[in-house]
């Protein structure tokens, strides 16, 4: 009998801790402020190890079976007056076949996309453009659950999306950390390419820091779109001044498809890393070149999205000029990488640091910037109040600035209070420009033009139907290759009449007249 009540104290006892120490934990994962802080205590709670490297063996197995059961198959549907429901020439071959989104008479339109289980009480990443203006999500679980989802928030300055099932224990993706990927390392890709539910991939990753002009193009296709039109790199454009788009994408060669948007790029140990977004092909299939939205700047923009319903966003304060040999030949100066700072916001962070227009921005908090890229994935992992640290080439010499980041990023240029006709004229365009890159040089066998990146509605180029893409060549026969040579050849306008040469998007010659009043 001793024995037996012994027993069953025992019992008694360990039921009580066990259910102490749940209640802790659960207390512990109620109060955990962001994503990441839950996760944690999830994987420790269960006592999950982190997966071993099977690289060396090139075994991708238990980071497959890892991330599989968290990757979703997301469906939505639009209306018909919906302006979501694009048809491109893939849609048009295999729409029926695959289930990929098809133009209707009427009637609604559907279209497919991936998204990732970031916690288990229902919360799933995907991109912005798979869910955006949809009028109905449907997710599709790895068990073949389905469920209605909401949308928490959206940002499309990064192309992703927060949304939400009512749904419990369900399993989930570990948070890896992106800085730590590495040129050459070994990656898989997970999502629901062609309807195919739970699809793995391999590759590796290409590069990191891609900035490709695809955020901000106003499309709103299904899934990965190809880049047949001009690849625009809009972090050569004036444009950090602007609320646009940050891109710093890891490239990868792991097999990417329409139908892969918002699913998961995951290393070795199965641990997300990036959120696929692209591709970049001629036929809208795979060619080689898939892009992913880096995690550790996507975890800021979904904890501020669950957090406040949108993202808080920093701004340091500057209009600047990517450096390029021919950028620096341009704008004679010696210096052929880092960021040329062309304008400051009034009353902005860099201005009230002592940044000064003409410094060319090389570090930000030390490590060396080479493209915008650099700069802008850094400032958007931050909040309004941060600050950074900016080393700028002036003189000849490096300083280093703590820029305070503002909330507002300001309309106001810091030298803009007196504007000169030839600003004036340049404003009358209703459009921003970037200088066009070599690969686009190459694709249009062109040597000089600016790609336009916004045009303003009822503005000039609006009204002669000149699009964004498009690729200006020459003002009155005077060529141009950036948005200072523009603006030289507007001022130089004599008789008030505009002739403007350029290569639309679809790759056709334009030639508009246009009667300017001076």
């Amino acid at each position: 009998m001793k024995k037996v009540g012994l027993s069953l104290m025992t019992a008694i006892l360990g039921g009580a801790i066990a259910v102490g120490a749940y209640k802790m934990v659960e207390v512990k994962n109620t109060d955990a402020s962001t994503f990441e802080d839950r996760q944690k205590v999830y994987f420790a709670s269960n006592h999950i190890a982190p997966l071993v490297s099977s690289a060396g063996t090139v075994d991708f197995t238990q980071a497959a079976a890892a991330v599989t059961p968290a990757v979703v198959y997301i469906r939505t549907t639009y209306s018909s007056q919906q302006s979501g429901g694009g048809q491109d020439q893939m849609e048009q071959m295999f729409g029926d076949m695959f289930g990929m989104r098809r133009r209707q008479p009427s009637g609604p339109q559907r279209a497919s996309g991936s998204g990732v289980i970031i916690s288990t009480d229902g919360y799933i990443v995907t991109n912005n453009h798979v869910v955006e203006k949809a009028d109905k999500i449907e997710i599709t679980t790895n068990d073949h659950r389905q469920f209605s989802a909401k949308v928490i928030g959206t940002d499309p300055n990064t192309d992703l999306a927060l949304i939400k099932i009512n749904a419990t224990n369900l399993p989930i993706v570990k948070f890896g950390n992106s800085d730590d990927a590495k040129v050459g390392e070994w990656v898989l890709a997970v999502g629901n390419p062609f309807n195919l539910t739970s699809t793995v991939t391999a590759g590796i990753v290409s590069a990191k820091g891609r900035s490709v002009g695809i955020i901000g193009r106003g499309d709103n296709d299904d899934d990965e779109n190809p880049f047949s039109s001009p690849n625009l790199d809009r972090s050569q454009a004036q444009t950090p001044v602007l609320n646009r788009g940050i891109e710093s994408f890891i490239q990868t060669d792991a097999v990417i498809n329409p139908g892969n948007s918002g699913g998961a790029l995951v290393n070795t140990r199965g641990e997300l890393i990036g959120i696929n977004s692209a591709i970049l092909s001629h036929t809208g299939s795979y060619e080689g070149y898939g892009f992913a939205i880096p995690i550790n700047l996507a975890k800021k923009v979904l904890n501020d999205i669950e957090k406040f319903g949108k993202v808080k966003r920093g701004y340091v304060g500057v209009q600047f000029r990517e450096l390029t040999p021919d950028a620096a030949q341009d704008l004679g100066v010696k210096q052929t990488n880092g960021l040329y700072v062309n304008e400051l916001v009034q009353g902005g962070g860099a201005q009230q640091a002592g940044i000064k227009k003409g410094d060319i921005i090389t570090k930000v908090d030390g490590n060396t910037v080479y493209e915008s890229s650099d700069l802008q994935e850094k400032v958007g992992r931050l909040q309004p109040g941060d600050k950074v640290n900016l080393t700028v080439l002036r003189d000849g010499s490096e300083k280093t600035f703590a820029v305070t980041l503002k909330a507002d990023n300001g309309s106001m240029l810091a030298n803009n209070s007196k504007l000169n006709s030839a600003d004036a004229i340049f404003n009358n365009l209703g459009a921003h420009f970037a200088p066009l890159n070599s690969g686009q040089k190459q694709k249009y066998n062109i040597e000089s033009g600016v790609v336009v990146t916004q045009v303003s509605p009822g503005h000039m180029f609006d009204q002669l139907g000149i699009e964004e893409g498009s690729v200006i060549t020459r003002i009155n026969k005077i060529p141009v290759n950036s948005p200072e040579a523009l603006n030289k050849a507007i001022s130089n306008t004599k008789d008030g009449i505009l002739i403007i040469g350029g290569i639309s998007p679809d790759g056709s010659v334009f030639t508009n007249r246009y009667k300017m009043d001076k």
